[in-house]
Parts: C-alpha cells; structure tokens; sequence
C-alpha cells in the first residue's frame, strides 16, 4: 500500500532555506561521486536531491559509526520517527523539514524512505548473501528505492518501463560500490559478494582477510563487474522516459560509476592497497559528457 505524501508542511521560509543549505552542504562534503552528477540539474530539483542524499548518508551514518549494537537500532529508530513526523507535517530538524517539503512538493511515498531505512537495519542483522537473490532484495532497498524517490523529483513518464529502469540502475550502481568496497565491507565485519559465488570461483573469506587477489578472485571480480553492466545497459532505458533537463543525472552517473568499474579491471581486480575511483577532472570530463548527450536520448 502507498503512503500518501505529506501535506505541504508550513515552516518559515528561513527555515526552509536553512535545511536546504543544510543537505547542500553534507552532500558536497560525503558525495564522491554523487555531486557532480548533481550538478547537472536544475536548481530546484538540484536542492531536492540533496535532501534524498542527506536522508541516505543518516541512515548509513546509523549503523557505520561507533556504538553498540542497541544504540545502533536505536539511531534507525529515531530516524523512523522522524520519517513519520515528517509525513505528519510535524518536522522538527533541517533534514526532515526539507524532506517533508521534498515529499510533498514531488509525492514521494514514505515507504521508500522506510525501506532505505529497512536495509541499512538489515546490515545489522545480516552480514552475508547465501545467493544473488538474497543480495539483490538487499540492493533493491537500499539502492533501487533511492532510483524511484529520484524519478519522482527528475519527472518522468513510461510508467512501469521508467520504474524498472530505475530499479536496474540502482542495482548496477549498489553492485558496483560492492566490488570497490570489498575491503572496507571486510572491516565492518560484512561479505555482500554471494557466497555461493565465492564458492564456485574458489574464493575463500581467508583470501579476504589475507587482501589475496588471486586468479579465482579475479575471475570472481569479472564476474560481478559484468552483471553491474548488464544492469547498467538495462537501466539506460530509464533515460529516455525522462524530461530532456534530467537526463544528463542519471547519464552521468552511468558514466562514472562505469568509470569505477573500468578502473577496477584496469587495476588488475586489486580492491585492497587502494580505493578505486576517478579523479575529480575525470568526473567533470564525463559530467560534461552527460550534459551533452543526455538531453538528446530519445
């Protein structure tokens, strides 16, 4: 069932500007690859995304930093309610006086937002994927959900065709943070690559540990590198079905994380002596790129 979207909540415009500034402020400094990307929107939209990035960076912050595993569900908690005073018309902080506006403005239901939360809570609770099955739900909450509050802020039409698409391209950008991430997952205790594929590429959580890129953990890498672009070329089909002035997001966002994913081959699947990513000239470069060919799409 669908959550109706707040009533458009009535906080001063002092305040409202402030909690924009606010989200404008933590996404430049946490997005790597998120605000360039950003940048490429109108400013309206542009402020409202950043809203839907700050609320994901809370629910990550949640459970990563330091505490107990109590005091961790009880971060996510208060983050739900929150949510909930939000929806109710009753926010209280920056973040959620933006979102309230933000859900209101563009009528994002609160369940995408609830499952976000819901998958970073799993993340204490799970901490390895029998199969791709269990790792797609897992990437589906928490990567594919953030794909459709962002259609409902760029617009777009396709109905069904434009949600898939988004789907998808959550899932490629969630599996390609997962291949550059393997280290640092390893240090929060976490294994997202599915471990039956370990198993049939003869990939040990030893191997892990000991940061060994061995021939079957370099095959196990090509393996889920080539599924995040299937989903990437599957998702491309989300771009059309948006207004001309949003595309370029999206656009950009392929490209760079695609730029990841071709670094991490060009690295020789080493993911454990560095983090892999592209610098900021690179990011411009493919932004302009975007900016570009994205309107173009038909």
């Amino acid at each position: 069932m669908t959550t109706p979207s707040p009533t458009a909540p009535s906080p001063s415009p002092e305040a409202l500007a402030a909690a924009y500034e606010e989200c404008r402020q933590v996404t430049r400094r946490e997005a790597r690859n998120f605000y360039f990307a950003f940048l490429t929107l109108p400013a309206r939209q542009r402020r409202a995304i950043y809203v839907a990035y700050t609320f994901c960076r809370y629910c990550d912050d949640s459970v990563d930093a330091e505490g107990t595993h109590g005091e961790k569900l009880q971060r996510i908690e208060y983050l739900r309610g929150k949510l909930s005073q939000s929806y109710a018309g009753n926010a209280d902080e920056p973040l959620f006086i933006g979102l309230s506006d933000v859900a209101a403005t563009y009528n994002i239901p609160e369940e995408y937002f609830q499952e976000v939360l819901s998958g970073v809570e799993s993340d204490l609770v799970k901490t390895r994927y029998a199969n791709f099955e269990e790792l797609r739900a897992y990437c589906y909450q928490v990567a594919s959900v953030v794909g459709l509050i962002c259609i409902h802020i760029f617009g777009y039409r396709g109905g069904e065709q434009a949600r898939q698409g988004a789907i998808d391209l959550g899932l490629a950008m969630q599996l390609t943070n997962i291949c550059r991430d393997v280290l640092e997952d390893w240090e929060f205790g976490r294994v997202y690559l599915p471990q039956d594929e370990l198993d049939r590429f003869g990939v040990t959580e030893d191997d892990l540990r000991n940061r060994a890129v061995t021939e079957g953990f370099a095959n196990l890498m090509q393996f889920q590198i080539d599924r995040a672009r299937q989903y990437f070329a599957s998702g491309r089909r989300l771009l059309p079905q948006l207004s001309p002035r949003s595309r370029a997001c999206p656009a950009a966002l392929g490209l760079i994380y695609g730029g990841v994913l071709n670094k991490i081959e060009a690295a020789g699947y080493d993911v454990f002596s560095q983090r892999i990513g592209l610098s900021k000239g690179a990011k411009l470069g493919l932004m302009a790129r975007a900016w570009l060919t994205g309107p173009l799409m038909k």
